[in-house]
């Protein structure tokens, strides 16, 4: 980038920091009576239940498209982790291959975007709301979606725009368009169009304001109350020194970043759980037993199915389409090759770091339980009771805090650090989905970086509450549209697979030294 252009961005990012605060708390209230009124048909169409039920479509979409995925590929995820732990080590990888980050760095910038709060917060929700059953069907779920993040990355790559400057992008929005092209399907364009503008709201939104606003509240809640626009410059400032320089930029952080918080929160867990040794029997005891039977939950085992199906669903972002975005950015000539390597994110995600939290808050006796071992509900008839009527990330954090009293300020560390590496992964989300609509080149990208670092201003100052609900339907409308999409052209990764697969075995595929 040149140096005025920096200076420039720099400049108009100052001023419009410097305004956003106070333009955010004077417009709050009105902002969010508007977004209710406008918007909430669209976010109660989204999360809607089917008739009868507390079973999210969305949920079942997202469930269904991965058993489907699951089948089609013949359990690709259980068979292929060996050699998809080769590729991230870079065995496979020749340097000479178009794209612009190493598979190592397009795993941790796409687990920077989807290992966040909802791995703390959300996780606590679906125990106290399902009981320890739940636990079991978040890992089924999140096993099952390994085969969705599999088919939309191997797509991804496949479909990419590869420009002269060696930069690159890639995504749902081309392979919509070129794959449905390619198979003379129509609506590509139409559907490809629709992913962009979900995926830019999204960024803004969830990825964005919900993580500068969730950060900022557990900040608060250990040095003491002080603004938000306070969290929300310094996060701005850091952000756009990041995302300045592109991808390159977000991975070179993202690779450093998501492994130690990765091994901060799960050591931490950990330890907890060694604490409690003799309790580990018990709590997986809970978690089968809970999964077929409830333990007297309130909706019993469908109560633990969904909120486990749920959580998994919403964490994993598995066949949302965001991480193939990420992926396609990869050095490889293979696409086949980072469709493997992103089946290590959900099972990273979800069925280590979630279930770590699960484990925790399970053993550590936060849910209250009668003498006839079935837990006891709160008084609405809602949820388990929790020690001291805790629930979501106030859950967890006692959790850790009940073993060690300063756990909750490794926890603190974690959920900031969680928070960062996604607002800087979703506005590479964010970026792609824009430039797709309005063409590539550094005064747009420009553009949407400064309206990304506003954004994190506004959402660390503001209660805009209606807006994140907007926001996270928009995501997972995402996912409505990119299934689609994989349902069409999964033919196309089955071609590539069997390609990939018979030529490895014959040794034309040979590892780089």
């Amino acid at each position: 980038m040149h140096r005025k252009n920096f200076n420039a961005a720099i400049a108009a990012a100052g001023l419009l920091m410097a305004s956003a605060p106070a333009y955010a708390q004077s417009v709050d209230e009105k902002v969010n009576q508007i977004f209710a009124s406008s918007t909430g048909w669209f976010v109660n169409l989204i999360f809607s239940n089917f008739p009868g039920t507390s079973f999210p479509w969305i949920v079942a979409w997202l469930v269904v498209g991965a058993t489907v995925f699951t089948l089609y590929f013949g359990f690709v995820q259980f068979r292929a982790i060996g050699h998809s732990i080769a590729l991230v080590k870079g065995d496979y990888s020749d340097p000479n291959d178009a794209g612009e980050v190493s598979h190592f760095q397009a795993l941790a910038t796409a687990l920077s975007g989807t290992v966040g709060l909802g791995n703390i917060a959300g996780v606590a929700v679906a125990v106290s709301i399902g009981g320890p059953g739940a636990t079991f069907w978040m890992i089924l779920a999140g096993l099952m979606g390994m085969a969705s993040k599999f088919t939309e990355c191997t797509l991804g790559v496949k479909y990419r725009n590869e420009y002269p400057d060696g930069r690159v992008s890639g995504g749902p929005m081309y392979y919509l368009t070129k794959g449905f092209a390619e198979r003379g399907l129509p609506g590509g364009k139409v559907l490809a169009v629709l992913f962009s503008i979900f995926c830019i709201l999204g960024a803004l939104g969830g990825g964005n304001m919900f993580q500068a606003n969730q950060a900022h509240q557990q900040i608060s809640g250990i040095v003491g109350a002080y603004p938000g626009w306070i969290t929300g410059v310094v996060f701005a400032v850091v952000v756009f020194a990041v995302i300045v320089g592109g991808l390159k930029s977000i991975a070179k952080v993202t690779e450093k970043v998501v492994p130690f918080m990765g091994i901060l929160y799960v050591g931490t867990a950990l330890i907890i759980i060694l604490m409690n040794a003799d309790q580990i029997g018990w709590a997986f005891g809970q978690i089968f037993a809970g999964a077929f039977t409830g333990l007297g939950v309130a909706g019993g085992m469908v109560g633990a199915l969904i909120q486990g199906f749920k959580r998994a669903a919403f964490s994993n972002e598995a066949g949302v389409g965001s991480a193939a975005i990420a992926h396609s950015a990869v050095r490889t000539k293979e696409p086949i090759t980072e469709g493997y390597v992103s089946l290590l994110e959900p099972f990273i995600d979800t069925v280590v770091i979630c279930t770590m939290t699960a484990l925790v808050i399970i053993i550590t006796g936060q849910l209250v339980a009668g003498p006839d071992g079935n837990y006891l509900l709160n008084e609405a008839g809602t949820a388990i009771q929790t020690v001291g009527g805790t629930s979501g990330v106030g859950l967890t954090s006692a959790a850790f805090g009940s073993a060690i009293s300063w756990f909750p300020f490794v926890l603190a560390i974690a959920v900031v650090l969680f928070a960062f590496s996604t607002m800087i992964s979703w506005s590479y989300y964010g970026l792609k989905a824009w430039t797709y609509l309005f063409g590539e080149g550094e005064t747009t990208e420009l553009v949407f970086k400064v309206i990304f670092c506003v954004f994190v201003v506004i959402g660390a100052a503001a209660n805009l509450g209606p807006v994140i609900d907007f926001s996270d339907a928009a995501i997972f409308a995402m996912a409505v549209v990119n299934i689609i999409g994989l349902y069409a052209l999964m033919p196309i990764v089955k071609r590539e697979l069997n390609s990939y697969v018979s030529r490895l075995k014959s040794g034309e595929i040979k590892k780089f030294e």
